[in-house]
């Protein structure tokens, strides 16, 4: 017995039974040969950790655009903690981690340049000039489909792809527990390290947070939140937190919608964004030799929009300087 059978068949006689295995995957677009020691999940999330768009996240912004300070989260770190988080929780309800991890890993590859503010930019341009959107969901579903590999894709199973696709929550939810126990964990992860790098900032002041969301949450939010949908998704058929929790923790994320995701001083770099995208779209959608090969216009706009997704922070400044600033200007600095 290869040690990937082995693998699979503990998990059959482990896993919850609202599990998904291994064995039983919905498959991929592509077949392909078994690996001998691991099993389709566990190869799945190596693709991803060993893919260009997961070693670009290290340089792509969390919430604050180009902090000074080392200890700000950026885009990797974030992924890297709600991988953490969700391979907790589906340790603890028996449920498959290594699912759980691949979803986590590769849920925000197809994120823009500056965080969410480089997103809006670009749906805008989008709905108004082609009559399309840009969600960074739906981009990091093509990014494995389509754009890693020099255009092969990672040819990801069902599962994983559902997972990425619905962990936002204007989404329908995942298929796979797994999957829903990621898209919790991003509220998660989000809204404990948001609190953290908005106080070392100095937008937020800790005796400014709504006591009566903490009162519920405890000092620990993060083990309040996980140990309570633990005990309500055990042995159930979908994954959830109680009412008080719940409630505790939407009433934060609209406190911190409207002190940290919104608030002119947290958020001022984001001003310069629109610009820099805009003229970086302009450029780029318009250069015959970055078209070359593309008649069709459609393809051309797609291909603007993933070489401007794809970057990150620094490079999209670089390239910017590069294009739009004179060299004496840049010199004098």
């Amino acid at each position: 017995m290869s040690i990937r059978k082995e693998i699979e068949r503990r998990e059959k006689q482990f896993l919850s039974s609202y599990a998904a295995l291994a064995a039983q995957t919905r498959g991929r677009q592509y077949p392909e040969t078994e690996d001998h020691f691991r099993t389709a999940f566990q190869r799945d999330r190596d693709k991803i950790i060993h893919c260009k768009s997961f070693r670009r996240l290290k340089h792509k912004t969390q919430v604050f655009i180009s902090p000074v300070e080392d200890h700000f989260r950026t885009r990797l770190t974030h992924t890297l903690e709600v991988s953490q988080i969700a391979r907790t929780i589906a340790r603890a309800l028996r449920l498959n981690e290594d699912l759980t991890e691949a979803i986590a890993l590769a849920h925000d590859l197809g994120h823009t340049p500056f965080g969410h503010a480089g997103e809006f930019v670009l749906d805008d341009i989008l709905d108004k000039n082609y009559g399309r959107h840009f969600y960074h969901n739906e981009q990091s579903v093509r990014v494995v489909e389509v754009i890693e590999k020099e255009g092969q894709g990672l040819n990801l199973c069902l599962e994983v792809i559902d997972g990425i696709r619905n962990h936002t929550p204007d989404d329908p939810w995942p298929k796979t527990l797994e999957g829903c126990i990621v898209r919790y964990a991003d509220r998660m992860a989000y809204l404990r390290h948001d609190i953290e790098d908005a106080i070392r900032a100095g937008v937020l002041k800790e005796k400014e947070l709504p006591r009566k969301h903490l009162k519920i949450l405890e000092k620990k939010l993060l083990d309040t939140i996980v140990s309570d949908m633990i005990k309500h998704s055990k042995n159930k058929p979908r994954i959830s937190l109680s009412l008080k929790v719940q409630t505790a923790m939407d009433g934060l994320y609209d406190f911190m919608y409207k002190r940290v995701y919104t608030n002119p001083t947290a958020k001022k770099e984001e001003s310069k964004v629109p610009v820099l995208i805009r003229q970086l779209f302009r450029y780029y959608h318009y250069n015959s030799s970055f078209q070359a090969g593309l008649p069709a216009a459609e393809d051309q706009v797609q291909h603007t929009v993933d070489f401007i997704a794809g970057m990150t922070d620094r490079y999209a400044i670089t390239k910017f300087q590069e294009l739009f600033v004179p060299d004496e200007w840049r010199l004098n600095q």
